[in-house]
């Protein structure tokens, strides 16, 4: 069974920075799309950043130049580096992932649980 496990969330004052994890389970073999999504208190939940397997990137322009998506190839890693944080980058972020299993299947659209981060004073 897939399974994507997100961490590095906490309680963050605002301007500081934290450094989120989307890890994969051993039956995960490749990593392909990986994105973050987010969903602040009351709201649907949005797209923050993605990444290809290639590198190629995408960052939602109410963070671009706050926050970079990074990939380990090597141990199915994807990062959201987030520096400068407002009050409303307040959500639970979540990672989203295609990929592919040890057993060779191909996997489409796997969600984490998702980790709270808190921007506040």
């Amino acid at each position: 069974q897939v399974q994507l496990v997100e961490s590095g969330g906490g309680l963050v004052q605002p301007g500081g920075s934290l450094r989120l994890s989307c890890a994969t389970s051993a039956s995960t073999f490749n990593l392909y799309f990986v994105a973050w999504y987010r969903q602040p208190p009351g709201e649907q939940r949005e797209l923050v950043a993605s990444i290809r397997y290639r590198g190629n990137t995408y960052i939602a322009e109410p963070v671009k130049g706050r926050f970079t998506i990074s990939r380990d190839n090597n141990t199915n890693t994807v990062y959201l580096q987030m520096n400068r944080l407002k009050s409303e980058d307040t959500a639970v972020y979540y990672c989203n992932a295609d990929l592919r299993t040890a057993d060779g299947e191909i996997s489409y659209d796997n969600w984490g649980q998702g980790t709270q981060v808190t921007v506040a004073s």
